[in-house]
Formats: structure tokens, C-alpha cells, sequence
């Protein structure tokens, strides 16, 4: 027996996941094996192939379960699964499909509840990829230059209480407490709900017992627009709770700015000083990165100052577009309340 007698909610949100969702399935049966545990896969409406596989799953294991999820995003699908299934557990696990687990995970993550009586165990990720362009993605993200230093984008030697983390296991009571994901992000909704959680007196544990690895884009245009969609709702995070942001969240906002204001160095060099300024440290962190790094033999690895500053500059456009979205539209509340 693999998990707790009494069972536990598996939560898998996916959309068009053909290559990987039956494995991953086949993965959290073997995990729950022995318990009464339910595994729900929420579909946000799938144009290949991952329904067909998931019916016939579904004739293999009477404990899955396949829903609809009309509203497409993740954040909606994990509410629809514990609102429809979490009353009977006292644990749901989020799993993603995008990702590689260790034997025993969902159990590990069970004992760590317990035995730190926690309402929410997050873990670290480890990056890595399949080919040479995902790899490099992969080393961007797991440096102090793609992650910002981010705890629980790097490997912990000993557990410890976090605000935020990668979400794993968490009490159906506390989510449910705080009415789950804001559905309204799309992006960055797990530190939102990390920081109701937290204001409501939920203790987070970033747990080294266990981890996942993670796959991170293989292409530099999804990981533009995956960046530009982080850095969105991180700003939307920011309006909602009133936070001011940390210092490694700060500095990349200027980036699009900066690059936007070296198109004016046709008029004046010096508008590009900002610019060039990013351009270079960006480029000479890489490179120091890169020579520190003994596990990546391959010479790509001295291009990791080009995925960084895709992200950069695309979370950097996100932050700022709803920035200015949320100006707007404040200034156009102002002027008809002065209206009326």
C-alpha cells in the first residue's frame, strides 16, 4: 500500500496532454494503491487525443474520475475537483502533468503533514530537459538569474516554514476555507491563494523529503508567452493584496521599460544606457553561471543569458501591461464616480 488507508484526492487540471496524461494517471493509481483514494482529471475541453485515453482509463480504474472544466485555466479545474470530491478527504494533492514524481510521493507528502502539522506541504522543483533548447531553459530557470533565488525553485537541505512554494498537498479545510483559487488568474494563482492562506493562519511547510522534476518549455515563443502570463499575474497579485514587491521582483519590472526607452537612442545614445546596462550584467551573470556549472558538459550552456532574457523581458511586459491596464482602469472609475 502506497498511500494512506483512508485516502487522499488526486487533482490533475490538463488540457491537450495526449502525450503525457496516461502516465501520469497510471502513475497516482500505483501511488493510491491499497487506499480509498479518488483521482480526478480535470479536462479543460481538449482538442487531441487525451479524452479518448482517459475513457479508456477510466474502463481500468473505477477510482477515476473525468471532468468537464468549462473555464479551460488550472485554477478553475483544481476548484471544480475539490468542491465536487474534497468533503470526503481531509487531503487533496495537486499534480501537474508537465512534470516527474519519485515512488512514494503522494504518501511522503501525507507523513510531512502530519508530522509537522501542516495545511499545506509544498516542494522544489528540479528543471531539466529533453533536448538542448529545453536544457538550456531548464538551467536558466534553476539559476539565481531565471529564479531570482526563489526557494522553492532551488533544492533544500532541510525543510522549513515558507509563504509560498510549488503546491503539492494542501487540507481540503484550508483550501476550501478561503474558497480556493481566485479564478480570475491564470497565472501565479498558487501564491495568491499562498497569501490568503497565510493572512488566514495557515502554516505552509516547504518540505525536503520529496520534490519533482519539471519540463519546463521546449521552445523560446511558449516560454515568452508563459513568462508574459507569470508576470501578469504577479502583478495582479500585487494590486489585489496591496504587497509591495521584494527587491527580485522589482528589478525586472524596468526591463521592458528600459528596452522600449533605447528606441529613443536614434535621437540620443544615452537612452540606451538603461538597456544596455540589463543586456550586459544579464550576459556576464550567464557566463559566470555558465563556467560554475559542472554538471551541463555541453558549450550551450554559455547561452543561458538568452532564455533568461526572453523571460525577463516577457515577464517584465506582462507586469507592465496590467500595470498600466489597472491604471486605466481606475482613472476611467474615478472619472465616472466624479460623473455621478
Amino acid at each position: 500500500m502506497n498511500s494512506d488507508q483512508h485516502g487522499i484526492l488526486v487533482v490533475i487540471p490538463c488540457l491537450n496532454e495526449e502525450d503525457y496524461i496516461q502516465d501520469i494517471v497510471e502513475f497516482c493509481h500505483q501511488e493510491t494503491l491499497g487506499s480509498s483514494s479518488h483521482i480526478v482529471v480535470a479536462d479543460g475541453g481538449s482538442s487531441d487525443n487525451t479524452l479518448l485515453i482517459l475513457e479508456k482509463l477510466s474502463e481500468q480504474l473505477p477510482n477515476l474520475t473525468v471532468l468537464d472544466n468549462a473555464k479551460r485555466i488550472q485554477s478553475a479545474g483544481v476548484n471544480l475537483a475539490v468542491q465536487r470530491f474534497g468533503h470526503d478527504f481531509d487531503y487533496f494533492v495537486r499534480i501537474d502533468v508537465h512534470a516527474s514524481y519519485p515512488k512514494n510521493y503522494i504518501s511522503t507528502l501525507l507523513e510531512q503533514a502530519r508530522v509537522n502539522n501542516a495545511d499545506s506541504v509544498v516542494v522544489s522543483m528540479d528543471t531539466q530537459g529533453k533536448n538542448p533548447t529545453q536544457s538550456l531553459i531548464a538551467l536558466a530557470q534553476n539559476s539565481a538569474l531565471g529564479n531570482g533565488g526563489s526557494s522553492h525553485r532551488n533544492t533544500q537541505e532541510s525543510g522549513k516554514w515558507v509563504e509560498h512554494g510549488h503546491h503539492a498537498l494542501m487540507k481540503t479545510h484550508a483550501f476550501l476555507s478561503v474558497d480556493g483559487y481566485d479564478e480570475s488568474f491564470s497565472h501565479n494563482e498558487d501564491a495568491e491563494l499562498d497569501a490568503r492562506l497565510t493572512k488566514a493562519g495557515f502554516k505552509i511547510w516547504l518540505t525536503n523529503a520529496t520534490n519533482l522534476i519539471y519540463y519546463p518549455r521546449s521552445q523560446f515563443l511558449p516560454l515568452a508567452k508563459q513568462y508574459a502570463g507569470y508576470g501578469k499575474g504577479r502583478c495582479q497579485n500585487l494590486l489585489k493584496h496591496q504587497e509591495k514587491p521584494r527587491l527580485r521582483q522589482l528589478v525586472p519590472v524596468f526591463v521592458f521599460p528600459c528596452v522600449l526607452l533605447s528606441a529613443f537612442s536614434v535621437l540620443h545614445w544615452i537612452f540606451s544606457i538603461p538597456a544596455l546596462t540589463w543586456f550586459f550584467a544579464t550576459l556576464l551573470a550567464g557566463i559566470v553561471i555558465a563556467v560554475k556549472n559542472n554538471t551541463e558538459p555541453s558549450t550551450l550552456k554559455y547561452a543561458i543569458w538568452f532564455p533568461a532574457m526572453i523571460m525577463h523581458i516577457a515577464w517584465s511586459y506582462g507586469f507592465c501591461v496590467q500595470l498600466s491596464k489597472h491604471v486605466l482602469q481606475s482613472k476611467n472609475k474615478r472619472e465616472v464616480s466624479h460623473e455621478h
